[in-house]
């Protein structure tokens, strides 16, 4: 089993951070990184069964949500290249905040199977690394 892994720890309070990344259908906080959000279906950003394509290529699910741990999972169900859903099964990434010293850690991970383990994890790191630096800016 393959995985992604990032993190970054934010100068705002966890409610705060909660706040601006918990609504899987606004991604406004990382308009640099996602320019396009469409939503799928009726379900609020806030419910279970939420889907959401991002940039015209990522289609994603929300799969759980928890408000009180700070804490939500997705599955990506098709996307570019390495993440497809030929080349990839059971994509789960998970978003948690937790309190730190310095304010908020916000942690960024995924997990999936594929024969190319190392080449989705190439792929999908640098875009969460770059999603947490567009978090901290506007936060900042």
């Amino acid at each position: 089993m393959g995985n992604c892994y990032n993190k970054i720890v934010i100068n705002s309070p966890i409610a705060t951070v909660w706040k601006t990344i918990s609504d899987f259908h606004d991604m406004s906080w990382a308009a640099e990184v996602i320019t396009s959000v469409k939503v799928v279906g009726d379900k609020k950003g806030d419910e279970v069964g939420a889907k959401r394509v991002l940039n015209d290529l990522f289609h994603e699910t929300l799969t759980a949500l928890d408000a009180q741990a700070f804490t939500f999972s997705y599955s990506i169900d098709d996307g570019p290249g390495p993440v497809s859903k030929s080349a990839v099964e059971k994509y789960i990434g998970v978003v948690k905040l937790t309190t730190s010293a310095n304010g908020t850690l916000v942690e960024w991970s995924s997990t999936y199977e594929s024969e190319n383990e190392g080449e989705v994890a190439d792929f999908c790191n640098p875009i969460y690394s770059a999603l947490l630096s567009a978090l901290n800016k506007t936060l900042s």
